[in-house]
């Protein structure tokens, strides 16, 4: 296969998917990070955990880098318990290892931990009933159930701590809220984030990277009875 050359570097799994189809030469390694962070929502302030997964690896020999929020997790109502949060993030987790393995690209199977999770589990379960993701409904609908998702977008302000340093971010959220068979349920999806004070710098990249992954999810939706709004963050 001839290969193309590579303009860029990739910035999310789609674009590494699209450069092994293409015939590059592709190594791909993940670590994790779950970092404590001080959202502001709706006149809100609250800490919660992020879930994220940093990609490194080399695109025909060039060095990539780029991180991905798999969840958000807080210990009140606020979002998801974090004991919750991390079971959802490995869940989106092992669905993108799926996709990468399917490409032939080999990131290793290493997942999200919390100490006494494995303890935990049996409690969660009886507490919270079986952890569903959005993609349970998605292949529900596929079997004509018919099911309606608003979906309502929002930039949320947040600052990250790291050991030694803050970071201030914009996160691009979004809320999917489903109804069926007479019963409501939200699920969140950070899609994008970049940093406070490099607006003009990220915002353009990040806001596209945000509305590619919403594109993805909407053409899941397109292949089943999901009713929904058909919505993207502006530039």
């Amino acid at each position: 296969m001839e290969k193309t050359a590579i303009n860029a570097l990739p910035n999310r799994i789609t674009d590494l998917i699209g450069l092994k189809k293409n015939g590059s030469e592709i190594t791909c390694q993940t670590s994790f990070e779950i970092l404590p962070v001080d959202f502001v929502h709706r006149n809100y302030s609250f800490q919660a955990y992020i879930f994220l997964c940093r990609y490194t690896g080399k695109v025909e020999g060039k060095d990539f880098s780029f991180r991905k929020c798999y969840a958000r997790g807080c210990p009140h109502n606020l979002c998801p318990h974090v004991n919750i949060a991390v079971m959802i993030a490995n869940r989106y987790l092992q669905r993108d290892y799926q996709r990468l393995k399917q490409a032939g690209i080999e990131p290793g199977n290493k997942l999200f931990t919390l100490e006494d999770m494995i303890v935990k589990y049996q409690d969660l379960q009886e507490e919270h009933g079986t952890i569903i993701d959005i993609y349970d409904y998605i292949n529900n609908a596929k079997e004509c159930n018919i099911f309606k998702v608003k979906v309502t977008l929002e930039s949320v302000p947040a600052v990250e701590h790291f050991a030694n340093y803050k970071n201030s971010q914009m996160f691009l959220m979004a809320d999917f809220l489903v109804s069926c068979f007479g019963k409501t349920r939200h699920f969140e999806r950070c899609l994008a984030c970049y940093p406070m004070g490099k607006e003009k710098e990220e915002k353009e990249l990040r806001v596209k990277i945000a509305n590619d992954r919403l594109k993805l999810l909407y053409e899941e939706f397109d292949k089943t009875s999901i009713k929904y709004n058909k919505i993207f963050f502006e530039f």
